[in-house]
């Protein structure tokens, strides 16, 4: 089975997009392995931190190294990602070996996809982006299709959603994609 990473770009516990990995998780049961990537503990990027390298930055790295695709999670913070999954991804996108700028970092050539849940713009902008920034990173991003899910007032009074019979299907039609894309 392919070892699937999942990344949620918000640091609550009860988040909305780690509310939407779980159900995600669930789809992917029997045909990966999902481990959730623990970043809360990266320091912000900054080069005077890059050598000798950080233990939090080795682990994760290493982490999404050894993984065989990675999917995204994540809310919309004013029309772009949140500023956490940003550090990440720029720690992320550093050589693994700095003595090398030649060589590749933890994401080069990664299969990923993204998904988010937020308000009325389904997360738009911000994955919209996350694929810029993505293939910038030189990462084989499944760019369709992408899941975006609008949360009703419920969710946002109450803390928890619940998918409808059509988010859940386009949920699942993107599982699918992505289990065929990774090979799984």
């Amino acid at each position: 089975m392919k070892n699937v990473l999942f990344i949620v770009g918000s640091m609550r516990e009860r988040s909305f997009n780690r509310q939407l990995a779980k159900v995600a998780e669930g789809m992917l049961k029997g045909k990966c392995n999902v481990k959730y990537l623990d970043y809360k503990d990266l320091p912000y990027m900054n080069q005077d931190l890059e050598m000798p390298v950080q233990p939090s930055v080795a682990r994760v790295r290493e982490e999404v190294k050894n993984a065989d695709a990675l999917w995204i999670f994540t809310p919309e913070y004013n029309f772009s990602y949140p500023g956490v999954l940003k550090n990440l991804l720029d720690w992320l996108s550093r050589p693994m070996d700095m003595s090398n700028f030649q060589n590749p970092s933890a994401v080069v050539g990664k299969k990923v996809a993204i998904s988010g849940a937020g308000g009325k713009n389904m997360t738009q902008s911000c994955r919209a982006k996350l694929t810029e920034l993505l293939d910038f990173m030189k990462m084989d991003l499944m760019h369709e299709p992408q899941t975006g899910i609008a949360l009703g007032m419920e969710a946002w009074t109450k803390g928890e959603f619940a998918l409808t019979a059509e988010q859940r299907a386009e949920l699942q039609k993107q599982a699918d994609a992505f289990c065929a894309f990774i090979g799984a």
